[in-house]
């Protein structure tokens, strides 16, 4: 192109140099401009024709701004279509925000259609705070079936005890609806069951026997239900059926059985401490006898050395000393013959 200009400025005298090189970048820089803002002209026309009323230099301003033109012009097109006012400043200012334009306008259509109160400013806050708004617009039109306990945790069933210590086993789904108003700062699925199985337990906890719980499986949803267990929650609970009650183990012979063996080898293990000291004590008393005859002999070892001072004295004779002998001869025969003092029965008394 330059050299084609180049050949026209040598052909036309009147051109000067300026003059080409301004038309080398008027034809630059139009080339540029068609490059990068010629697919704008195909979401001008698409609005256009769907009286969006989507201007070119706004959606020259989008791309300046590095907002996706197409996801503005496609969500105001739907949005008025639908009937819905929305502006492109508002829709812009959201998607720059971080939020799902597209989402938010699918459920603004959806809550208008059901008939439900829904802002594009409420929209837009449930839907920055991480909320699916769209979901929850579908969930308020159509309500949704909670399982409690969720399959996810592993438990398929909420396990109580009643009075007569009989395990009850029950299933319950909650039937819920999005609270749209509650969206913000609003407790999620897990909240509602926990406390549904909360009131599942209190309430089997509570009756004497496990056979008024399987007569009447439907106290425990009135009771659960009375209790208002949606409050501060993002949902509103419609109503708890319970799906399943089965009956599980004895657990209160269960724990008495424990209670039971516990004394058993507490018990034991006093006595064997008992036995353990009266072991002891008998150690201790052998060796206290054994103690008390060192010291007789040691006493009878006294014996001799008394009787021979008593020889030097002069106070023991030796007529004496050969009595005392004959008497200790005579005692000793009669125990022999009696048998350690006692008389055998075939010897005469």
């Amino acid at each position: 192109m330059l050299g084609l200009l180049a050949q026209t400025t040598v052909g036309n005298e009147g051109m000067t140099t300026p003059m080409i090189v301004v038309i080398c970048v008027a034809v630059l820089v139009l080339l540029v401009f068609l490059a990068l803002f010629l697919p704008l002209f195909g979401l001008w026309i698409q609005a256009l024709a769907a009286k969006a009323g989507v201007g070119i230099l706004a959606l020259i301003g989008m791309r300046l701004r590095k907002v996706n033109p197409r996801i503005i012009v496609l969500s105001r097109i739907q949005a008025v279509r639908s009937g819905l006012d929305l502006t492109t400043d508002e829709l812009e200012t959201h998607y720059l925000a971080g939020g799902r334009v597209m989402n938010v306008v699918r459920a603004l259509i959806a809550a208008n259609r059901a008939n439900i109160a829904l802002s594009f400013k409420l929209a837009t806050a449930i839907d920055l705070a991480g909320r699916d708004i769209l979901d929850a617009v579908q969930t308020s039109v159509n309500p949704k079936v909670i399982d409690c306990p969720h399959p996810a945790a592993g438990k398929s069933t909420v396990d109580a005890v009643a009075k007569d210590g009989i395990q009850v086993k029950a299933k319950a789904r909650v039937t819920v609806r999005a609270n749209i108003d509650r969206l913000v700062g609003g407790a999620t699925e897990e909240t509602i069951i926990a406390r549904v199985g909360e009131g599942i337990v209190t309430t089997i906890g509570s009756a004497d026997t496990y056979k008024a719980v399987l007569e009447n499986p439907d106290q425990i949803s009135t009771k659960v239900l009375a209790k208002g267990l949606d409050a501060g929650t993002a949902f509103e609970i419609l109503s708890i059926d319970i799906a399943d009650v089965d009956v599980g183990e004895n657990i209160g012979a269960k724990l008495q059985a424990d209670q039971a063996e516990a004394d058993k080898r507490r018990f034991q293990a006093e006595a064997e401490k008992r036995r353990a000291m009266a072991k002891a004590r008998e150690q201790e008393m052998q060796a206290l006898v054994r103690e008390n005859r060192a010291k007789v002999v040691l006493a009878e070892a006294e014996i001799p050395k008394a009787m021979a001072e008593a020889f030097r004295s002069g106070n023991l004779g030796i007529m004496d000393y050969y009595k005392m002998r004959n008497i200790q001869a005579d005692t000793s025969m009669r125990d022999s013959i009696g048998g350690g003092g006692q008389p055998k029965p075939d010897q005469p008394q």
